[in-house]
């Protein structure tokens, strides 16, 4: 595979092309990254133009070509090309990554499962697959070769925005494109909204059961969770260190993956949602390297409007990839914190790209979790987040560093990767002052442990 900056997407041919909706250009794209020949249909002037009505569409045969109802995508293609010809100036990129990046063949292996109760995530993941690996760089690409400024984008997937932003696409503006459930891909719709956070206002479904429970506001729970952290600043003037809310998301059996180092998305889209605003309500977020591996997060603040969070990784041995998202978050700078006995020219290169390491002292070339939290609260961390994984989990724990706990369960057995791990030497704690929420499928429960019971 080329690098990088030696990507090449090369137009090699256009023509006209009379539709039912009107007239359009169609462009025709080779690269020397994936080989495959991308599309792109134009109608009107958009050279040098801003905010230009644009859908970028992964190539689906079974919906596009055959009408299959299993999903939504040939009803979204032809919604898009009608309000880009209703616009009378637009693009539709069409990107050969049939089945979510997965390709036509395990696209239909996947199908079968999903016939067996799997839902179009876990058919994925049971086929040795990411739930999503679309690459929306060639989209950027041709944008680029356009001669588009900035682009309103026809979708309900947060992550595709979040895709082309990082690929120097200015997105102003999301589009909403939902088409009409029906009896066959109710529940595909359901799981798309509630495990891959696709913004769908999805009604009573056509078929019993199919439709995720109605979400209740938010606001019971998390104003609860705001008002006890209104006195954070207090907290760390009294103890020295910030106040620590630990938040996760877990299967009834208490797993938060399928198995180490493959990530499981377990929450709702309400759930999530929370999780955002949970975030927004802290000055630093917490993860372990083992998090940042496997799952290469932002953690930032982006279904809701909100300031972003201090991301805070723990890395003993200075493992943190200069490829991470952290290092991609505007006016965010990851901190690292290792050990003192960490690689000293390794922290050169990571502080070279931009993070800031911070060395502290701690037993057997591990980070000593209490004087962490004590160096955040010198660095004027009132309150603090911490999202996993599993080991950072106990660790804290087994530290008694956890001053509220709120805990996302889904409704699902999964028989992965547990969080709590009995090898630790820790005490669980009892929960009181108990507070539940059901969000959507989802329940979230919050709670202060009991260090004394």
């Amino acid at each position: 595979m080329a690098a990088a900056e030696e990507w090449m997407v090369t137009r090699k041919a256009k023509a006209r092309i009379p539709t039912a909706m009107g007239e359009f250009q169609l462009y025709f794209y080779a690269n020397n990254r994936d080989h495959k020949d991308h599309l792109a249909l134009l109608r009107g002037k958009v050279r040098g133009k801003k905010d230009v009505l644009v859908r970028v569409h992964s190539e689906c045969f079974t919906g596009d070509v055959l009408g299959s109802r299993r999903c939504d995508c040939g009803e979204q293609l032809h919604l898009a090309l009608q309000q880009i010809a209703g616009a009378g100036a637009g693009v539709l990129i069409y990107l050969r990554q049939e089945g979510r990046g997965i390709g036509l063949l395990k696209k239909l292996f996947a199908y079968n499962l999903q016939d067996q109760g799997y839902d179009t995530v876990d058919a994925n993941i049971i086929l040795c697959h990411q739930a999503d690996e679309r690459d929306y760089t060639m989209a950027a690409r041709i944008l680029a070769d356009l001669g588009v400024r900035s682009i309103r984008l026809l979708t309900n997937n947060p992550h595709k925005i979040e895709s082309l932003r990082e690929s120097g696409v200015t997105v102003t503006a999301r589009v909403p494109l939902e088409a009409l459930p029906n009896p066959e891909n109710a529940g595909y719709l359901q799981a798309k909204a509630r495990r891959l956070h696709h913004l769908l206002q999805l009604g009573e479904a056509p078929v019993a059961g199919a439709a995720e429970s109605p979400s209740p506001p938010l606001g019971t729970l998390m104003e609860r969770i705001e008002d006890l952290l209104q006195s954070a600043a207090r907290h760390r003037l009294n103890s020295g260190r910030p106040f620590v809310t630990l938040s996760y998301a877990q299967s009834l059996d208490g797993s938060i993956a399928a198995r180490p180092g493959r990530p499981l998305a377990l929450s709702g889209s309400g759930s999530m949602t929370m999780t955002h605003r949970l975030r927004a309500a802290h000055d630093a977020i917490l993860v372990g390297i083992g998090t940042v591996l496997a799952d290469n997060p932002r953690l930032n603040v982006r279904l809701i409007q909100g300031q972003n969070p201090q991301p805070v990784v723990v890395d003993s041995r200075l493992r943190f990839p200069t490829y991470a998202n952290l290092l991609k978050n505007n006016g965010t700078v990851p901190w690292i914190a290792t050990s003192d006995k960490a690689d000293a020219e390794r922290q050169e290169d990571l502080e070279a790209v931009g993070a800031r390491v911070l060395r502290i002292a701690g037993a057997n070339g591990w980070v000593d979790l209490s004087a962490l939290l004590a160096r955040l609260g010198e660095l004027g961390i009132n309150s603090l987040m911490v999202e996993g994984g599993a080991q950072i989990i106990n660790s804290f724990l087994a530290a008694r560093l956890i001053d509220q706990i709120v805990i996302t369960i889904a409704p699902m057995l999964v028989g992965g990767l547990r969080v709590l791990d009995h090898s630790f030497p820790a005490n669980f704690p009892r929960l009181r002052n108990l507070h539940y929420q059901q969000i959507g499928d989802d329940l979230v429960l919050r709670g202060d442990p009991d260090w004394q019971a």
